[in-house]
């Protein structure tokens, strides 16, 4: 600070010796500007006197004005140095009082230190006692434990001497009294959940299909597996052979149909898989009867005129199924695909009438249940599209229907439906099994469908063979047109909560061994008798 002080005197003191000098540049200057004016104007002799007269004039006051200009430089220079030295001394004090305050902060930060390394010092201290005493505990702890080891041994050695029974004996014996007592009680509490549930969704059930079914009624089964066109004479079974049998094979290459010909009476029948050809040719058989005019070329005309319009009422089928079941927004492929089931039958059902009806009990199902009618309705319609064309895919009908409904781009709870209306595909939503239940009915209703002695006894027998397949059983009994089977099983080999379970295994391997129409209920009777006669 010092230095800077004396630096600023030394500029001072520079700065007043340079304006005296350019002070005394300026005189002179003037001087000898005023000389050489006064030389120019007069005469030199003349005005010498004066001109010195004020030339020293001059010089007098520019000594005068230096002087004073140098007093008051000195004076500034003073003032200029006196508040130097004092900014310097303020400036010095501040620093001075900011070293002390930082100096104090210091020493008390240092006595922190000193507190908290005495605090850890003795927390030290007091961990490293403390483990001692754990370790002093933990070693008593081991060997009350080697102790507790030792005496459980000898325990388990005397139990099993007095018990003349292992360990692992033991063991197993009380995991399976264990196991019973709790298969016991999750029987009985299964048993009264089901029996509550069951209960109560019968209710429920029976109200809904009930409802369902008073407001969807059809006919009974028709036998159309084959058709037989009326003639009227057996002299024309002659013109529809035609010569060495031309007109016939024209008719079957045309149709892709067998004719048979035998020597029922006035009657030909037309016999074939797929419906749709088999219709085609009795229509055709009758019209060129009708026509009388029976030749290879007449026939194919024939025929292509008839399958023209079988196609036409094919899509006409199509369609008003489609607006009998309130279902719109197909696609026109698959609405012919759809028309060519009424000409499709299963176990004598027509799957066209078929397919409406479980679309309506589906639809009405829904309703009840607050679901989406319109969904439900669309997938009982289409939920037998694959028997239209199986004849020509490989496959299911279920997978056939699943890959069209596909295909044409149908909702994915009609696909899911349409592939989980058997049980094969695990059902996702509400209307998939609103389906299933529509499909059952309509199949399983008095009438509905047609099937024939041998294979009805064949079943009978199948199910009263699967339901006797198991141990514990002594009777058991198809009834009900194989609705039902009722089981009766041996009560000291079966007891009541074995009963349950049973019922259930039987149940899974009818559904696993067996196909059938609808659902059939597994009843198992256990029945204990005390017997005793008074003499």
């Amino acid at each position: 600070m010092q230095s800077n002080i004396f630096g600023s005197l030394f500029l001072a003191s520079t700065g007043l010796t340079v304006a005296l000098i350019v002070i005394g540049l300026i005189v002179g200057i003037a001087g000898g500007i005023a000389l050489g004016w006064f030389l120019k104007n007069t005469s030199f002799k003349k005005k010498t006197g004066d001109i010195q007269k004020v030339t020293e004039k001059m010089l007098d006051d520019a000594r005068e004005e230096s002087k004073s200009i140098k007093k008051e430089a000195i004076l500034e220079a003073k003032e200029q140095e006196l508040k130097l030295r004092n900014d310097f001394e303020r400036e010095s004090k501040e620093k001075r009082i900011e070293l002390q305050r930082m100096e104090n902060r210091l020493n008390q930060k240092e006595e922190t230190l000193d507190k908290k390394e005495e605090s850890l010092l003795k927390r030290n201290e007091e961990t490293t006692r403390q483990q001692n005493v754990l370790k002093e505990k933990q070693s008593e702890l081991d060997k009350k434990l080697a102790d507790i080891k030792d005496q459980h041994e000898q325990m388990i050695k005397e139990f099993e001497r007095i018990s003349q029974m292992s360990r692992d004996e033991a063991k197993q014996q009380l995991v399976a009294a264990i196991e019973d007592e709790a298969k016991h009680d999750a029987v009985s509490m299964v048993k009264n959940i089901e029996q509550e549930a069951r209960e109560e969704g019968e209710r429920k059930a029976k109200e809904i299909v009930s409802l369902a079914i008073q407001k969807c009624s059809t006919e009974q089964a028709s036998e159309i597996t084959v058709s037989v066109v009326p003639l009227p004479s057996d002299d024309m079974k002659a013109r529809i052979i035609g010569r060495e049998g031309r007109n016939i094979r024209t008719l079957e290459n045309a149709t892709g149909i067998e004719l048979i010909i035998d020597d029922t009476p006035e009657v030909v029948i037309v016999s074939g898989f797929d419906p749709v050809r088999r219709e085609t040719a009795r229509i055709a058989l009758e019209k060129l009867i009708q026509d009388g005019r029976i030749h290879p070329a007449r026939i194919e005309e024939t025929v292509e005129k008839v399958k023209k319009d079988l196609d036409q009422q094919i899509k006409e089928a199509g369609e008003s199924a489609m607006y009998e079941c309130g279902v719109f927004g197909l696609h026109p492929e698959l609405v012919k695909i759809l028309g060519r089931l009424k000409f499709r039958t299963s176990y004598g059902q027509n799957v066209l009438k078929h397919s409406i009806e479980v679309s309506h009990l589906a639809g009405v199902m829904a309703t009840e249940l607050g679901v989406d009618a319109t969904l439900a309705k669309r997938a009982g319609l289409l939920h037998d599209l694959g028997k239209a064309v199986d004849f020509e895919v490989e496959g299911t009908h279920m997978q056939i229907g699943g890959d069209l409904a596909k295909k044409y781009r149908e909702n994915h709870i009609v696909v899911n439906a349409i592939l989980a209306h058997h049980g094969d595909v695990e059902a996702k939503s509400i209307e998939a099994v609103l389906v299933q239940a529509a499909d059952a009915i309509s199949g399983a209703r008095p009438g509905a469908r047609r099937e024939t002695t041998t294979n009805y006894v064949k079943r009978l027998q199948k199910l009263e063979e699967i339901s006797g397949s198991f141990k514990g059983v002594e009777k058991c009994y198809a009834i009900q047109a194989g609705r039902e089977v009722r089981v009766m099983v041996k009560p000291d080999q079966v007891d009541d909560a074995k009963t349950v379970f049973l019922a259930k295994e039987i149940a899974k391997k009818i559904e696993q061994e067996m196909e059938y129409p609808g659902q059939i209920k597994v009843n198992v009777i256990r029945e204990w008798r005390a017997t005793e006669f008074a003499k």
